[in-house]
């Protein structure tokens, strides 16, 4: 076997993955992932969409009912967590209290049988990278939340695994202190070439830090994209509405042409948009136009974009942006983000504007 042939072998295969915890549900249906080695792979999704519990079938805390789980061509059903060679962070840090942090870092290095010199080594190294050189022999109670997760980080990290799973792990974190360990995670990522699945339910978090992104729903993966692909071209309303501030509006295609989709609203409006994922004429379908898409100055509407009659309800100032609610075509929830920028003037209420889209940027997507 050549050297291409291990470089293109992924690292984690689910294939044909199924979950049941009382033989009848299934938690996960049918999944079937691939990834290739150095992939920050994120599994997003609400509570109880099947991403956690394929988080732990691949850590080994959960067996598949059906399929096989693979690690570098291997099927690992039958092999035990401690033995699986992975890296795991969870929210909840899991740090030994009466250990000092050191002791902590070399734990995960003395069960792997390795030497007391090498082992500081390491640990120096783990503590170096997550920026926590001098806390070796503080005790986790000393340390605030932001610190621990970065120990419980450098756990994971120090005994050099090729696969870290993490679970939530900034989920306790403030909203800052959360931004700014992304940017610590996502650069640990790029620097040792690692491998990561991350699980969580923060879409913002999984569009910031990932390659890619499973969008979980009820044990299926909706769609598998990079963050750009899922935001710009959302395969269905769950992603088109999970993913990023959307609005909707719903009504018939009354022609359909390769792919481009005229559909008539239930107002009567006619407006065109992209075909994604519908039936034919007469089909019911629902029309996704992302809020910061849409313009109102005369001057900002480019020509041949697609107009529509919208009367202001709220504006509400957001400091960076403006953010409209509008009636259009009988909805009062169709919003309009514009940026705080020179010459942005405040809506009233009640204030009658016409609005534009660029045609593209309307995707007609499958009703509920």
């Amino acid at each position: 076997m050549g050297d291409n042939m291990a470089e293109s072998q992924p690292i984690v295969e689910f294939d044909g993955v199924q979950k049941s915890y009382d033989g009848v549900t299934l938690v996960v249906k049918d999944l079937n992932l691939s990834m290739p080695k150095g992939e920050f792979l994120t599994m997003l999704g609400p509570s109880g969409s099947g991403k956690t519990t394929c988080l732990m079938m691949l850590a080994g805390f959960e067996t598949a009912t059906h399929g096989e789980i693979r690690l570098n061509g291997k099927a690992i059903n039958a092999i035990p967590p401690h033995k699986r060679g992975i890296g795991m962070v969870f929210q909840n840090y899991a740090l030994f209290p009466h250990m000092t942090v050191a002791e902590n870092l070399s734990f995960p290095l003395d069960v792997r049988g390795i030497g007391k010199t090498e082992r500081e080594a390491k640990v120096k190294r783990a503590l170096d990278m997550v920026q926590m050189l001098g806390f070796g022999n503080r005790r986790p109670a000393q340390l605030s939340g932001g610190q621990q997760q970065r120990i419980a980080l450098a756990r994971a990290l120090v005994f050099e695994p090729e696969l870290v799973l993490m679970d939530e792990p900034l989920g306790a974190l403030d909203k800052q202190l959360r931004e700014h360990m992304q940017f610590e995670i996502k650069g640990l990522h790029e620097r040792l070439g690692i491998t990561v699945v991350y699980v969580t339910h923060d879409q913002g978090e999984a569009l910031t830090m990932s390659d890619r992104v499973a969008v979980f729903n009820d044990g299926v993966i909706q769609q598998l994209a990079t963050p750009s692909e899922l935001y710009e071209r959302p395969e269905n309303r769950f992603v088109a509405g999970f993913i990023g501030e959307n609005n909707k509006l719903t009504g018939r295609v009354e022609k359909l042409d390769g792919g481009k989709a005229i559909v008539r609203l239930e107002t009567g409006e006619l407006i065109d948009a992209t075909a994604v994922n519908i039936g034919g004429q007469g089909a019911e379908t629902l029309v996704s136009i992302r809020p910061e898409r849409i313009e109102y100055k005369p001057e900002n509407i480019p020509p041949g974009a697609q107009t529509i009659d919208a009367e202001v309800l709220e504006f509400i100032y957001m400091g960076d942006i403006f953010r409209t609610r509008m009636r259009v075509a009988g909805r009062d929830d169709f919003v309009m983000k514009c940026r705080n920028t020179i010459g942005q003037r405040r809506l009233a209420p009640g204030e009658k504007i016409k609005i534009g889209w660029a045609r593209e940027d309307a995707r007609a997507l499958n009703p509920d």
